[in-house]
């Protein structure tokens, strides 16, 4: 695939602002900041407003023929009509930001068509800036990353009734991991090599992982619905059914899992 100007100048955009707005949530890391309770069971916090403010005005100054999807932003329905839409979480883990956990990060990605051309993760508290461009690689600091091949311990993360429905031939492999609150981040941990494969529970959005499943997919990954196909991002409806996300043999098995699921 050849990678437009545009996109390459839309990628350091990217990085520039991500690194900027990790830098705006890491004044209140660790430093109690107001929470309101989206829906009565989400945080969001006064360092995901600020985030969120600074990329807006950030992007969208660059790019104001471009879309707008935020988490902490409401919708324009005038959305769906853009070329391109910048698709953002200010802060993907907000639980794990609240409770001074290092894994969470700033989530931007550029879409076009339905498929992420450009995504960037600034992870600021454990100092990586995860990103990615079609069809030339995934990129951890500035070094090429990849998934692990597998060993004889298999590490899984995901919600439990899922995992638990894992053929009998992989149980004894399989060790699965503490909760990691950030999507995103838990996606780039098997990009980088860190973790072997993790089930998605219903109801993610595009925010949490139009830039991570670009990382991914770079790495030699892939993040799949329960048809087996990769989420389309930006459209008209944003959330999304149970996936899995992994690589090679493993993620097959994982598919097939959700599939099964689904019914029933």
């Amino acid at each position: 695939m050849v990678i437009s100007a545009e996109t390459r100048e839309d990628l350091a955009l990217l990085r520039e602002a991500a690194r900027e707005a990790g830098t705006i949530a890491m004044r209140y890391f660790g430093q109690n900041p107001q929470v309101w309770m989206k829906g009565g069971t989400s945080p969001v916090s006064e360092a995901d407003h600020a985030a969120d403010a600074y990329l807006r005005e950030t992007l969208l100054k660059a790019r104001p023929n471009y879309g707008w999807l935020s988490e902490e932003t409401a919708d324009d329905h005038a959305r769906p009509s853009a070329r391109r839409t910048f698709v953002v979480d200010p802060i993907d883990g907000t639980r794990g930001f609240l409770d001074g956990l290092h894994s969470w990060c700033v989530s931007v990605a550029v879409v076009e068509d339905g498929r992420s051309l450009a995504g960037v993760l600034e992870c600021p508290a454990k100092r990586e800036t995860y990103w990615a461009l079609p069809g030339e690689g995934a990129f951890l600091n500035g070094k090429r990353i990849q998934v692990r091949q597998l060993g004889d311990t298999v590490e899984i993360g995901g919600p439990k009734p899922l995992v638990e429905r894992m053929p009998a031939s992989w149980q004894a492999r399989m060790r699965r991991v503490a909760y990691i609150p950030s999507l995103a981040y838990r996606l780039a941990m098997i990009a980088n090599g860190k973790l072997d494969a993790t089930f998605v529970k219903p109801n993610a959005h595009d925010w949490d992982i139009a830039a991570a499943d670009l990382i991914l997919r770079e790495a030699g990954g892939a993040l799949l619905d329960r048809t087996g196909k990769p989420p389309r991002y930006a459209g008209e409806v944003i959330n999304h059914g149970a996936l899995a996300a992994g690589s090679g043999e493993l993620l097959g098995v994982l598919a097939g899992v959700i599939a099964g699921a689904d019914q029933g």
